[in-house]
């Protein structure tokens, strides 16, 4: 059952679930990538084929251009020495062209009127070629062609007949330029998978690149078709290999270890999973354990302190009605006695309502009831109750509290109880000297501020703020002593159950106390929405601040019991 019960908690079945979805998709990402694999082939093998095409169309536009501009030199040239210069100039032209091998005009009647290039026999032009270009009779401007292979490469061969007035073919020139010049042209465009770029016309081939008969491997085709100026169209194929096997191994090895790698780094994380929902499960058990362990103990203080009350509350009525003489007069030696049971018995109620207090707050059962308060004449009535504390050690008492200060919103029984504490541990840890209470707004607008009896400079302001739980307003309430102070690493350990610092001998539990005091003061000021603090120095005293929020709404209340001055009232 607690297996099952760690297996839940882990979400093994959503691990599973989540597992099988993550193979699908790594598989089918794998399978998406090599589809955009062979797209990405075709796609490179038509774009290759467009600008192969484009340039052939371009390539071809210049030659066409370039048989009109030797038409028109040719039509201008009169007589003979004319026709020397245009022969030359003709000559000039192509020797300038690479690939341009022969250029022609002839009349309609057949007669050559320009004849410039290579020789018509041996090696040059065959006889045969130019029987073959002298039979084109074109009924358009121009005519395009290609012949064969001769042994040098395929020629392409461009006739622009030039009309007469009436309509008729006039002069014929044609000009022949090697394939290997157009090849040369596309021997431009780079791909790093083209197998082959064939240009065709029909049947024979005009230019050709690559490898003929090379080996037989997956392969993706390109097609362009292209317009000639002649109304005829040629055609550009090409082929790319397809992506290598190796690399397409390769990212399918990639994609499988890196789905086994996830799945064995799941199956690990589950594991782990496994164990970390057994322990805590286990902590939670054992939480469980402590938290009734607690609240056993809790109530067990509060069942006990509540029952120890009853009893001495019987001790301490008693007691007194012994001392007011309700039994009779004691006698001289029976008084200092009674004195003694009577200071023990106040204390042993003392230490059990501390023992109540820790209880109800730990149960969350203590209550806060918050009242509008002045706050000087509350202070002044909880040193009224200390007065006689003070005086017993010949001490300086003295209370710095404006009449003009804010009222606050607070439970006064809390915050009563929380300056009792901390005036009496100053009382119980001076031995000469002063204890003082003193009050200070921060944290309020300026306006308002200055408008205070107890202004503060502005350098103790800021280091106040500093020292405030949070932004906003305050009134930092602090019980300032000159008594034995507390070394840094001791000034969070006060606030501990249980904790003390110099405290007095195990036999004297009068003097020595239980450690609760400060603990129950802060929980009780963190309660009413504030804070305590401590600034303390070994031998120089100790600050304990009480941080009472001020409602912003408080701010601009009239002051009430105005005293002239504000000043410091000594009480001892």
């Amino acid at each position: 059952m607690i297996g099952q019960e760690a297996d839940e908690r882990a979400g093994l079945g959503l691990l599973s679930r989540f597992l099988g979805a993550v193979f699908l998709v790594l598989l089918g990402g794998l399978l998406l990538l090599d589809r955009s694999l062979l797209r990405a082939n075709k796609n490179q093998a038509e774009l290759d084929a467009i600008a192969a095409g484009l340039l052939t169309e371009s390539f071809v536009s210049v030659q066409a251009s370039l048989v009109e501009r030797i038409a028109n030199i040719v039509a201008g040239s009169e007589g003979a020495k004319n026709r020397l210069s245009v022969h030359g100039e003709v000559e000039r032209l192509l020797s300038t062209i690479p690939g341009l091998r022969r250029a022609w005009v002839i009349d309609a009647a057949g007669q050559m009127h320009l004849d410039v290039g290579e020789s018509t026999t041996g090696d040059g032009l065959p006889v045969s070629v130019l029987d073959r270009i002298q039979a084109i009779r074109p009924v358009q401007s121009f005519v395009i062609g290609v012949i064969p292979d001769t042994g040098k490469g395929a020629l392409i061969v461009i006739v622009y007949a030039r009309p007469t007035i009436s309509g008729n073919v006039g002069e014929i020139t044609g000009i022949v330029v090697n394939g290997s010049a157009l090849r040369a042209s596309l021997d431009r465009l780079q791909s790093r998978t083209r197998l082959t770029l064939t240009v065709l016309s029909g049947l024979d081939t005009v230019a050709f690149i690559g490898q003929p008969g090379g080996n037989v491997q997956a392969l993706s085709e390109g097609k362009h078709i292209i317009r000639l100026p002649s109304g005829g169209t040629w055609s550009v194929t090409t082929t790319h290999a397809l992506t290598t096997r190796t690399l397409r191994l390769a990212l399918w090895v990639i994609g499988v270890l890196g789905v086994l790698f996830l799945a064995f780094g799941l199956l690990r994380e589950q594991r782990r999973a496994l164990q970390a929902a057994g322990r805590s499960m286990e902590l939670e058990r054992l939480y469980s354990d402590v938290k009734r362990a607690n609240t056993a103990k809790s109530e067990f203080l509060a069942n006990v302190s509540h029952e120890l009350r009853t009893p001495l509350n019987a001790i301490v009525g008693f007691v007194e009605l012994l001392r007011d003489g309700f039994y009779g007069d004691l006698s001289p030696r029976q008084v200092p006695p009674v004195d003694r049971v009577a200071a023990s018995a106040s204390h042993l109620r003392h230490l059990v309502d501390q023992v109540l207090d820790i209880a109800k707050i730990a149960a969350g059962r203590l209550e806060v009831h918050a009242e509008t308060i002045v706050l000087r004449p509350f202070v002044l009535n909880v040193a009224s109750e200390l007065e006689s504390l003070v005086s017993e050690k010949n001490l300086a008492f003295s209370i710095s509290v404006g009449a003009s200060l804010p009222r606050v919103r607070t439970d006064p029984t809390h915050l009563r109880q929380i300056l009792i504490n901390l005036i009496g541990n100053a009382v119980k840890y001076t031995k000469t000297g002063t204890v003082s209470v003193r009050a200070r707004l921060v944290g309020a607008p300026q306006p308002i501020a200055a408008s205070r009896l107890t202004p503060v400079q502005p350098a103790e302001e800021r280091l106040l703020l500093s020292r405030a739980p949070r932004s906003g307003t305050w009134i930092g309430l602090q019980v300032v002593d000159t008594g034995v102070g507390l070394v840094p690493a001791d000034l969070e350990r006060i606030f501990d159950e249980f904790e003390q610092v110099n405290a007095g001998p195990r036999g004297d539990s009068m003097q020595r106390g239980t450690g609760l005091g400060l603990a129950i003061s802060r929980r009780l000021a963190r309660l009413i929405g504030g804070e305590i603090s401590v600034e303390s120095e070994a031998g120089r005293g100790s600050t304990f601040t009480v941080w009472l929020p001020v409602n912003p709404s408080d701010l601009i209340r009239d002051p009430v019991d105005v005293v002239p001055n504000g000043g410091d009232i000594p009480t001892a």
